[in-house]
């Protein structure tokens, strides 16, 4: 049986690593495996700025992927949390639809409102960068074309 509050915290902490994936569809799941390779690209653009500064633009593409997989993990938690325990059951615990595994409680309600805090930190946060970088970038180019 497939519990949907172990889900949405797992979904929730350990979404980088696609233990939410594993937890629900197993060993085999190839987008569980894509989880860590994205967030370790993204880890790896934080790692660049550190080393090389601010002003490195492959850091610029590499950064935002781990925001936005922040994101999508702490939505997909959401979407855990939130689904009705009908469907929940329906999709992941069909052999036994009478089980108390897909019904919401305060733990559930509690990942979705961490999910929804630092989700939407993490969205913005990638957001921002992004602009910010490629307007500083858009100046820098300006002021070439302008000398």
């Amino acid at each position: 049986m497939k519990n949907k509050t172990r889900a949405t915290w797992l979904a929730f902490i350990g979404g980088q690593l696609g233990l939410h994936r594993i937890y629900l569809y197993g060993w085999r799941d190839v987008l569980a495996w894509m989880h860590p390779l994205v967030a370790a690209v993204g880890w790896w653009g934080v790692e660049r700025v550190r080393l090389h500064g601010q002003d490195d633009h492959l850091a610029w593409v590499l950064i935002p992927l781990l925001g936005f997989t922040l994101a999508g993990t702490a939505l997909t938690a959401i979407y855990y949390g939130l689904m009705a325990p009908e469907k929940w059951n329906a999709l992941h615990n069909p052999d036994t639809p009478d089980t108390l595994a897909g019904n919401t409680n305060w733990l559930t309600i509690g990942a979705i409102v961490f999910a929804l805090l630092f989700g939407t930190i993490a969205l913005m946060s990638s957001i921002v960068f992004s602009f910010q970088r490629y307007f500083e970038y858009q100046v820098e180019e300006a002021r070439k074309i302008s000398q």
